[in-house]
């Protein structure tokens, strides 16, 4: 099982603001909170952004060698599209809009949102309604 994982952002305060509302409308808690960083917890596995000295950049290439995004699991397709609905108000922006909500395949119902830092998540819904092919 996964324990943590670990985001380096170059604005904790941005990061707070349009993570902390993605996390918290997926269930999770805020968890621990200090100068220069946050976590959001659901059960055992909590995720951290921290804003460290030590960046080296001030926006995250999810083309790069690392991270290219975290997906998460979302109730049904009416929760994929009220988080896309909302997620503009919030920092994100839809991913391949053309394609949405099925940019992942036709298998599933999901939507790719990132935030105006370039970080990417996935959110998959675990049922569809009758009303999607």
């Amino acid at each position: 099982m996964l324990h943590h994982v670990e985001l380096w952002v170059p604005d904790v305060n941005r990061a707070v603001s349009q993570w902390g509302w993605l996390l918290e409308e997926l269930g999770y808690a805020l968890f621990q909170s200090w100068e220069g960083g946050r976590s959001w917890r659901l059960g055992h596995m909590y995720i951290v952004f921290e804003q460290s000295p030590a960046l080296t950049q001030d926006r995250h290439d999810r083309c790069a060698p690392g991270l290219n995004h975290l997906a998460f699991h979302v109730q049904d397709d009416h929760a994929v599209d009220s988080l896309v609905e909302r997620a503009s108000r919030n920092g994100w922006t839809l991913m391949f809009p053309e394609k949405h909500p099925h940019a992942g395949g036709k298998q599933q119902y999901a939507a790719y949102l990132e935030n105006s830092d370039g970080f990417e998540v996935e959110l998959v819904a675990i049922s569809t309604s009758t009303r999607h092919p």
